[in-house]
């Protein structure tokens, strides 16, 4: 076999295959994009009410803990809000290389909106419900939270485009634990768990379920891996 049958098919018919071999990747991912700015969406708006400050919007077994932190519950919800719903907008790669500036603001105001939930929830966590399962989940939550989203941050003050991505990926997932919370508090019970069972459990499979989708994401992601920068070489 010479050289050039070893090289395979190339030319128009060539790409033409590969670009059906990749469709239904790309029409899976479109699928799981719109999947997550649904619940992003629906998440924010359920969690939204919060900063009525009505007691009566309150989950009623916490009801008395968040009267008696109302800041940290304002900043905690107002920032997990604003994360929820700018984050999927920066998967975008076409607003990324179009709107740069755009995506830069976006991730900016991400960050800080991250950084203060997190902290925030720190001081809500000692009096959860379910204790010590359910704030231990939840402390180990915001600590992971503050300290990928500082990783994204150091990340893209380095240039290390390929690692900001997955840290902030991680990050996003962590936000993102706010709606597998909920899906987990609906499914549960409605299948016979006690409540406070689904809720101490609820502390750590929301958030360790979306890290693994995270790292599964980051691992077939395009582009250099974590672990290089946006030249290629190690960062």
């Amino acid at each position: 076999m010479n050289s050039l049958e070893s090289q395979g098919p190339t030319g128009p018919a060539a790409a033409r295959g590969e670009r059906r071999r990749r469709a239904p990747a790309a029409a899976l991912r479109r699928t799981g994009w719109i999947a997550m700015i649904v619940l992003a969406a629906a998440t924010a708006l359920i969690t939204s009410r919060y900063l009525t400050l009505d007691p009566d919007t309150f989950l009623t077994e916490q009801r008395a803990v968040y009267l008696a932190h109302l800041l940290p519950l304002t900043l905690h919800v107002g920032g997990g809000v604003l994360a929820i719903l700018l984050g999927p907008w920066q998967f975008l790669p076409r607003l990324r290389a179009r709107r740069p500036v755009v995506h830069r603001v976006a991730g900016r105001g991400y960050l800080v909106a991250a950084l203060v939930t997190g902290a925030a929830g720190l001081f809500l966590v000692p009096d959860s419900m379910v204790g010590p399962i359910a704030p231990i989940g939840f402390a180990v939550l915001d600590i992971l939270l503050l300290a990928t989203s500082a990783a994204g941050f150091a990340a893209a003050r380095r240039g290390a485009i390929a690692r900001h991505r997955a840290w902030m990926t991680r990050s996003y997932g962590l936000i993102f634990a706010a709606a597998t919370l909920r899906v987990w508090l609906t499914v549960m019970p409605a299948v016979g768990v006690p409540f406070e069972q689904a809720y101490a459990t609820a502390a750590w499979t929301s958030w360790l379920i979306n890290l693994l989708v995270a790292e599964h994401v980051i691992a077939r992601g395009p582009g250099p891996r974590p672990g290089r920068d946006r030249s290629g070489t190690g960062a």
